[in-house]
Parts: C-alpha cells; sequence; structure tokens
C-alpha cells in the first residue's frame, strides 16, 4: 500500500490549481500512486449544493473537502485539493484534521497575482464582477488571506505548469511521499 497525503493547492481563482493538480496527478501516477484531485467546484455541485460563498458557507465547503482529503489520503490515497479556501482559519483547521489522525499533510499557495488570474479568467468571474454582474470575488471584493508558511509557493506566473507540478512533486518526494 502507498502512503497516502493531501496536496492543498491554495490561490485565487484562474491562479492554476485545477491544471497543477492535473498535471501533478498525471506524475503520481504514472509512477504507480493512487491519485484523485477534488477540484472545489465539483465538491459545491454534489457534496455543498445549496451553499453559497459567506464566510460561514465557505468555512463549511473547506471542511467537506478536508474531511474527504484525509479520509482518502488516511487511506492511502493522494488527495489533490485545489480549493481557494481563503480563510487561515478555515485551512489551519483541515491542517489540524490531518495532523491528529496522523495524516500527511502539504499546503500549496499557488500565488499568482490578481492581474494575472484576471487576464487568464477561466471561468469568465473577473469580467462578471468587472461588468457588476458578481459580488464576493476572491481577492476583488471578497479577501483572500495569503498562507503564511506554506509548505511551497509557486508563482505560476513565472513558470510552465510542467514546472509547478515538478515542484510539488520534487517536495512530495524530498518528504517520502512520491
Amino acid at each position: 500500500m502507498t502512503t497516502g497525503a493531501t496536496v492543498w493547492l491554495t490561490g485565487l481563482p484562474s491562479a492554476g490549481k485545477t491544471t497543477i493538480a492535473q498535471e501533478l496527478a498525471g506524475r503520481l501516477r504514472a509512477a504507480g500512486h493512487l491519485v484523485e484531485v477534488l477540484d472545489g467546484d465539483e465538491i459545491r455541485e454534489f457534496i455543498s449544493a445549496g451553499l453559497g460563498f459567506s464566510r460561514a458557507d465557505r468555512h463549511t465547503h473547506v471542511q467537506r473537502v478536508g474531511f474527504l482529503a484525509e479520509l482518502l489520503a488516511r487511506n492511502g490515497v493522494k488527495a489533490l485539493v485545489p480549493v481557494i479556501a481563503p480563510y487561515a482559519d478555515s485551512r489551519a483547521a483541515v491542517r489540524g484534521r490531518h495532523e491528529a489522525n496522523g495524516t500527511s499533510y502539504v499546503e500549496v499557495h499557488v500565488a499568482t497575482p490578481v492581474e494575472v488570474c484576471s487576464v487568464r479568467d477561466v471561468k469568465g468571474l473577473y469580467a462578471r464582477q468587472a461588468a457588476g454582474e458578481l459580488t464576493g470575488l476572491t481577492g476583488v471584493d471578497d479577501p483572500y488571506e495569503d498562507p503564511e508558511k506554506p509548505d511551497l509557493r509557486i508563482e505560476s506566473q513565472h513558470q510552465t505548469v510542467q514546472e509547478s507540478a515538478a515542484a510539488v512533486y520534487a517536495l512530495l518526494s524530498e518528504r517520502g511521499l512520491a
């Protein structure tokens, strides 16, 4: 059985979290690891349906994703979690649950500046916010609390997706998780 772990990729919308997670998933699978990508949008649709974007609802969503990730990780799966998770206390609670269960947890801050994210605008959120059709966009008119001490910080605007995934893979390897 392989050692499981949660790799939480936090950052602004369109920072590159999911793209990096998908690339990393391929590398890990090629090396024989069991991998699941717990995409925040998919979890919202199926497990957190009905939750909004208030601070309390965002916290609940992050805790649900964190629970699923820890459950998978303690059963030998690499759970890759590209979820914004804008609040430090929510992320700390997830890390704490992992620590309490002796489950490996790695926090990766995909520290892409909002100016770059708004140009990427994969889902059209920044354009909708600029047009007045959307409020509460993380990093624009809703807060995002940068991780103070992530295990790894990636500035995706300065490297390729492959280089970003390789950096995460290298960290996992250093920790005996890849």
